[in-house]
């Protein structure tokens, strides 16, 4: 029996970012303010539990660390805060970040290790963060060669030390993200063998143009896939020297995810979740994994519709702005809900339509063998 997606409103306005505590029982949101709403899970529905109030101006991303539980928001105000909280009163404590930019942050992601995790900003740089035991706060250490533009999107390869970054530039580099004295010196990879601090170890285009909106590494870490603003999935393997940029059929995507070595997930401007596939290095677009419908009303009467028509230039009863997919507007991130790095079970998106939608990746093969049929 197949599982459809799970719809959830809110009913607060756009969403901007989300993020899940470990076993899925509690949510944090952003509402396209400087407030963060934590809900926990009771039955069918969500209950705010508790508001993080801190920044001031809106929060543009939210990770949420598995293991140690601590929550990690950026904002607009050029400020980061990582929040925890307190067994004891039961209440969410920020600590603030030295970030240490003049322009907005607009990403921030946990490294896998959750010992650091780094801030994207509008200042052309990356903010490389761990916590300093003497001082008792986390600092802030930059990467800024050779970004020349605002960055969009990050992504931590599953070594702890290597990071990938997407940049308004219309560049995808991966960066190394070593700090003496938190990480282990990583194993040789496809990226390089010594990586000291700042290293650039690769730097990409999609060949048309366009800011790079989302950047993922594959569950091995041997590729990197990235979106730009021209409606292009490109994914590179930089131990054959494998490019290859896929000509979407939509619009362009703002958020991407690996659900295995072979399969990926992209959404964005097109309000639909869509599905690409490889075979060995070669990858193309799949499906769109939305098959939703437009209501329509039934049991009209001919001068209902004619009056319709004649009233408002409508030719049936349904409201002729409304999409036929479950959002009905920009996709702006997606996530991983459940299962593991290499197999995704289950995956989320949120839009600016204010839903927040869980998909089932066991409809998908089913899906995708019915096309081929």
């Amino acid at each position: 029996m197949s599982e459809l997606p799970v719809i959830n409103e809110f009913g607060q306005g756009p969403i901007t970012c989300h993020a899940f505590n470990k076993d899925r029982t509690e949510l944090a949101v952003c509402f396209n303010t400087n407030v963060v709403h934590i809900f926990r899970k009771n039955g069918n529905s969500w209950d705010v539990q508790w508001t993080l109030v801190e920044h001031d101006k809106p929060v543009t991303s939210i990770d949420w660390a598995a293991n140690s539980n601590r929550i990690v928001t950026c904002s607009q105000d050029r400020n980061a805060y990582v929040w925890t909280l307190d067994p004891q009163i039961q209440q969410w404590k920020p600590t603030l970040v030295l970030l240490r930019i003049n322009r907005a942050a607009t990403f921030v992601r946990w490294s896998p290790e959750e010992d650091k995790f780094a801030v994207a900003s509008g200042a052309r740089c990356i903010s490389i963060c761990y916590f300093e035991e003497d001082n008792d706060w986390w600092v802030g250490k930059h990467i800024k060669k050779p970004i020349r533009s605002t960055v969009l999107s990050l992504d931590w390869h599953p070594n702890n030390v290597l990071l990938a970054a997407g940049s308004a530039d219309m560049k995808a580099r991966v960066f190394s993200a070593f700090i003496k004295g938190v990480d282990k010196k990583p194993a040789p990879s496809p990226w390089g063998e010594k990586l000291p601090f700042g290293t650039l170890c690769g730097e990409f285009s999609n060949g048309t143009g366009g800011w790079i909106h989302s950047v993922g590494f594959s569950p091995d870490g041997d590729a990197l896939a990235f979106t730009g603003h021209d409606s292009t999935l490109t994914v590179v393997y930089p131990g054959t020297g494998s490019i290859q940029s896929i000509r979407a059929p939509s619009l362009p995507y703002l958020s991407l995810l690996w659900l295995n070595s072979t399969q990926l997930v992209a959404g964005g401007h097109d309000c639909a979740p869509h599905l690409f596939e490889a075979n060995g290095q070669q990858w193309a677009f799949a499906a769109s994994l939305d098959q939703a419908t437009k209501k329509v009303e039934v049991g009209q009467s001919a001068r209902d519709t004619f009056r319709r028509m004649d009233s408002r230039g409508q030719s049936s009863g349904s409201n002729d702005t409304e999409l036929a997919t479950q959002h009905q507007n920009t996709i702006n991130s997606i996530r991983a809900y459940e299962g593991t790095r290499d197999n995704v079970s289950k995956f989320s998106s949120s839009s600016i339509d204010g839903r927040l939608i869980i998909w089932s990746t066991a409809n998908i093969t089913k899906g995708i063998a019915n096309l081929r049929i």
